[in-house]
């Protein structure tokens, strides 16, 4: 069946509209249901199962301990491989079949932007999406809050900083065309307009690229001596690839979509030297404090892997929300949880998490990121959070 046809049979299934006083719930006698839309089989996988897993990992263990208020909590997932069409469906699905008191963490740009206007109009939650952009928490309304800045407010403090402690003078940027690349290049100028230097360069790719040698090759012919990365994990180890193999050794930095283990992990020993813009520590047992080693030691038994910086964000949104849940009380609504959400204000936990702070004018939980640096494999912090 055509995919064009195939869409518009399923979008039959689940409209686009959900009529007035219909949108349920998501909440009985016995569970709240929440939903959250991952890439599990696209191009950031590596993203989409740490999100789930480290939601998943925090519900569960409210679940054993009674869940809220004699409430268990139910995640359901649905995987959009990265692709916005997909997502759209999901996110009928999860209105008119699963009846979601609240979406978490949803991952990417393009998947958020297309669905997030469905779970508003449904009166649905939209908490923590895994999208840097300004559109996720500003304006403010009721419905929607965040964890992460957009790029446009976390890339300029780290270029500032580096630029200025390493006398760059040629900032060039290679980026993704779309909605998540448009962003950090709005926040480069920002940046590059502090330091009053010009653009050297700029390089675009199509999203799922997976060459990039003609976008390296035009950044070193304008002699760039600093590149920011707008990129996702895979495109990430490919284009600092690319350019060491070809003896390019410009320094580079990227955005927080691209500071996870995977990186060196899977890029090898060549991804030593690339700066990472770090909004959660990354998770090391080695040197982890006594709560955070429990913590690395049962995530592993649980999923077979090591946890990431994504399963330490995931972890930490779903936190928020379980505290806002039991402040709403036993017959938790949507106004009652957006209004306990209002009044967040964590400190720093055994993460090292900056303090998330969410108030009635600002749902932005977090405007601070630190600089971290690939070093024999493995990230390690160079500064503190950024003021």
């Amino acid at each position: 069946m055509p995919l064009l046809i195939r869409l518009l049979f399923l979008l039959t299934l689940y409209p686009l509209t959900v009529p007035a006083g219909q949108a349920a719930s998501g909440v009985t006698s016995k569970e709240i249901v929440v939903g959250s839309l991952q890439d599990l089989s696209g191009p950031i996988a590596a993203l989409g199962v740490h999100f789930r897993n480290g939601t998943q990992m925090r519900f569960d263990e409210e679940n054993a301990q009674g869940g809220i208020h004699g409430r268990k909590l139910r995640l359901v997932i649905e995987d959009t491989g990265y692709d916005p069409k997909r997502a759209i469906l999901a996110a009928q699905k999860f209105i008119q079949r699963d009846h979601v008191f609240a979406v978490i963490h949803n991952l990417g740009s393009p998947v958020v932007m297309s669905t997030m206007p469905l779970f508003l109009d449904a009166g649905i939650l939209h908490l923590f999406p895994a999208a840097p952009l300004k559109e996720v928490y500003a304006p403010v309304h009721p419905l929607k809050f965040a964890m992460s800045p957009s790029y446009a407010v976390s890339v300029p403090p780290a270029i500032v900083h580096l630029v200025r402690a390493n006398g760059y003078k040629r900032v060039g940027i290679l980026y993704q065309d779309d909605e998540m690349g448009h962003e950090v290049l709005r926040g480069l100028d920002a940046a590059l307009a502090e330091l009053k230097l010009p653009l050297c360069e700029k390089a675009g790719y199509k999203r799922g690229a997976t060459d990039f040698s003609s976008q390296i090759a035009r950044l070193r012919a304008a002699d760039c001596d600093f590149v920011v990365l707008a990129t996702v994990v895979r495109e990430t180890i490919g284009a600092y690839s690319e350019a060491r193999r070809n003896g390019w050794q410009a320094p580079m930095l990227v955005t927080a979509s691209g500071y996870t283990a995977q990186v060196p992990q899977l890029g090898g020993k060549v991804m030593d030297g690339l700066y990472g813009v770090v909004l959660s520590p990354h998770p090391y047992a080695e040197g982890a404090n006594k709560r955070l080693a429990e913590w690395i030691s049962r995530y592993t038994r649980l999923y077979g892997v090591e946890p990431n910086t994504w399963d330490v964000m995931a972890y930490a949104g779903a936190d928020i929300f379980i505290q806002a849940l039991r402040q709403a009380g036993p017959n938790p609504t949507t106004a009652k949880v957006s209004a306990a959400l209002e009044h967040t204000h964590t400190t720093r936990d055994f993460f090292g998490n900056p303090d998330f702070v969410i108030t009635p004018t600002d749902h932005l939980a977090n405007r601070r990121v630190r600089i971290a640096q690939v070093v024999d494999g493995r990230w390690r912090n160079l500064t503190d959070y950024l003021q």
